[in-house]
């Protein structure tokens, strides 16, 4: 971490959008929360909230006077749209859920679909759920192959890679990930943090020189239900065919 990242309320002078910050809190001891968690939070416009009660005994313990707003799963997919416009009027909202980070086995995951679908700035990586699977192999075959596996999975799927292999790794994203969206971030919750977003294609052609250094990790989507009512089309066709 570093005391050198904006503020939450960087963006509001200038007319410019705020961003949606999502705050991990502690699933156990309190003095586990983060200095700028607690920072944000107390910056924030609005904190939208799992459990508002629970929340406001969290924030009371630590001397934030925020103003809390609900956001559960019963509420979040209507919530969501109130709160990105928010966000594009240039506050600063924070989503936090009981314990751990929101959209992780917990609410959120609509309203960062929603925020990054309205171009507003995330200060996370949205998924519901996901598959961690380190690095990629460096050399090219055994990289495709190993996309290829991944491409099955139906969750969204988060690799690293290096600086030096990148523009390689998005070609061949291109050809086996195709018209999926992906993310491209650089520099996580550091000061020169980035992220690209779109198909491989797009990622690639958007990548400058300057963003070929840093720590990189690649947000894959995940095998979608059309594609796998598609390919059950085909097979079927193919059997018929074979008749």
């Amino acid at each position: 971490m570093t005391d050198e990242r904006p503020s939450a309320r960087t963006h509001r002078s200038d007319g410019s959008s705020g961003t949606l910050f999502l705050v991990a809190t502690p699933i156990g001891n309190l003095e586990d929360v983060s200095a700028r968690a607690l920072r944000v939070l107390r910056e924030a416009d609005v904190v939208a909230a799992e459990d508002t009660r629970h929340t406001r005994r969290f924030l009371q313990h630590f001397g934030i006077p925020a103003r809390v707003v609900s956001l559960h799963e019963h509420n979040e997919r209507a919530r969501a749209a109130s709160l990105v416009e928010r966000v594009q009027a240039g506050e600063s909202v924070a989503l936090v859920t009981d314990a751990g980070s929101p959209g992780i086995a917990d609410p959120g995951y609509p309203v960062v679909r929603a925020a990054v679908a309205g171009g507003v700035r995330v200060e996370s990586i949205p998924t519901d759920a996901f598959l961690f699977a380190g690095f990629l192999p460096p050399r090219a075959v055994a990289r495709r192959r190993r996309l290829a596996e991944l491409s099955l999975q139906r969750e969204t799927v988060v690799v690293f890679e290096s600086p030096h292999r990148i523009e390689a790794c998005l070609t061949d994203l291109e050809a086996v990930w195709g018209e999926r969206p992906i993310a491209l971030a650089r520099e996580l919750t550091k000061l020169h943090e980035q992220v690209l977003r779109g198909t491989a294609r797009e990622v690639r052609s958007a990548l400058r020189a300057e963003w070929k250094r840093g720590e990189m990790v690649l947000v894959l989507g995940g095998r979608t239900r059309a594609e796998r009512g598609r390919e059950r089309e085909a097979e079927h066709e193919g059997h018929e065919e074979g008749e």
